[in-house]
């Protein structure tokens, strides 16, 4: 019962805070910038920036969780996500909001791996569920919080609007003080913070399902922020309804948060491993449809496929890793799988801007699919040799004289 009440506290406490700071990120912070002068590649620094943040710090914050206390580093992070939007009122500057939107975005910084790491450390037989139940409501806030901001926009200006995220995010206070801590595993004896620290990331670098997990998660990431930064751009140059494209990404976000819980459950069911393949054949399989048809709301056929594919792999992901790192470090692994992801989200509209002019945006597609594609022959193929390897170990253990050999 308390595993539960916790598990619903923190999602609560992370579906305030994820609604209001997406209603901060778009459409809001873009206009708000452009207002103050930004243009160009400067204007994409600033909306990019509070992503580099969580890529270098979600490591180093996931190991102070595992040292200090969970709950401890939500409040911080509570702090920084209701304290932040009142500071952009006295923004002047680009250079101001640039310098603000780093320090806002240690808020998601610290909450990614925190919660990842508190969700895995107090689920044992469902957890890939849970983290797709998790992972709904946390979408749900990345669905909601862009349309809320657009509609306070026709109403009141963006330093008005920061001002009413900041006090959305004030709830969140309520669900985290009222979390229990969660218990962390008994050390014999603590060592200084700088030798925890090297500590912590030696072991976690040298635990290879963060590193094959991590960079499956990335390569999956590359892929879908290459569609978002350029699918746009090229349908409506083929003729594709602009309403349609907005109705694309929409019906892919509430498609992966729908069956996030169900592509959880599959995990935990089927093995991790297994699912994670599937949804890197399903994505691979979708990008190249993309090129196949503009015709109407045929085109949206893909958009669900692509959210059933996030579903799949991503509950499964974050799972494989939280059963594989060391649980004196389970912080400091989630905080590097995030890294990654934030490395993926920022390499693929780079690099697919890099094919585009080399091939074609086409020809993107289906590199990108076939890379894919093959990842998950690979996966599959190293969960045939998992499998293989736990039924001979089980076979020893039960006395059977069954032999790997």
């Amino acid at each position: 019962m308390n595993q539960r009440r916790s598990f619903l506290l923190l999602t609560l406490a992370d579906f305030i805070v994820r609604s209001a700071y997406q209603m901060g990120k778009t459409p809001l912070l873009p206009i708000f910038a452009a207002a103050l002068g930004a243009s160009g590649p400067f204007l994409g620094f600033i909306v990019s920036v509070s992503t580099l943040t969580g890529m270098v710090l979600k490591p180093f914050i996931g190991m102070l969780s595992d040292r200090w206390g969970r709950r401890a580093w939500l409040l911080v992070g509570t702090a920084f996500f209701a304290g932040m939007p009142f500071v952009y009122q006295f923004v002047q500057t680009p250079e101001h909001l640039f310098a603000v939107r780093i320090v806002h975005g240690l808020a998601t910084a610290i909450y990614g791996p925190v919660t990842l790491a508190y969700i895995a450390q107090q689920s044992q037989s469902n957890r890939a569920e849970r983290l797709g139940w998790f992972g709904m409501a946390r979408e749900a806030g990345y669905v909601l919080g862009p349309a809320v901001a657009g509609a306070l926009l026709l109403l009141i200006d963006t330093v008005a609007v920061f001002t009413i995220i900041g006090l959305l995010s004030c709830l969140a206070f309520i669900p985290v003080f009222l979390l229990h801590e969660a218990a962390l595993p008994p050390r014999k004896q603590r060592p200084p913070l700088f030798h925890h620290t090297v500590q912590a990331l030696r072991m976690s670098g040298r635990t290879p399902a963060i590193w094959v997990s991590g960079g499956l998660d990335a390569t999956m990431y590359i892929a879908l922020y290459a569609i978002k930064a350029f699918l746009p751009v090229q349908a409506m140059a083929a003729g594709v309804n602009v309403a349609l494209v907005g109705v694309f990404f929409t019906v892919q976000e509430a498609t992966n948060m729908l069956m996030n819980p169900s592509g959880g459950r599959l995990g935990d069911r089927w093995g991790y491993r297994w699912v994670v393949g599937l949804g890197m054949f399903v994505l691979g399989a979708t990008l190249p449809l993309l090129t196949l048809t503009n015709n109407g709301f045929v085109w949206l056929a893909p958009a669900v496929l692509m959210g059933v594919a996030q579903s799949l792999a991503f509950p499964s992901i974050v799972a494989l890793v939280s059963t594989q790192v060391d649980e004196q470090h389970l912080g400091a692994g989630m905080g590097l799988i995030g890294t990654l992801d934030n490395a993926g989200k920022v390499i693929g509209p780079i690099l697919a801007g890099w094919l585009i002019a080399q091939v074609g945006f086409a020809n993107t597609l289906w590199l990108m699919g076939g890379g894919l594609l093959l990842g998950a022959l690979l996966v599959w193929r190293r969960a045939a040799v998992f499998q293989k390897r736990a039924a001979a170990e089980a076979a020893v253990a039960s006395g059977s004289g069954y032999s790997a050999d």
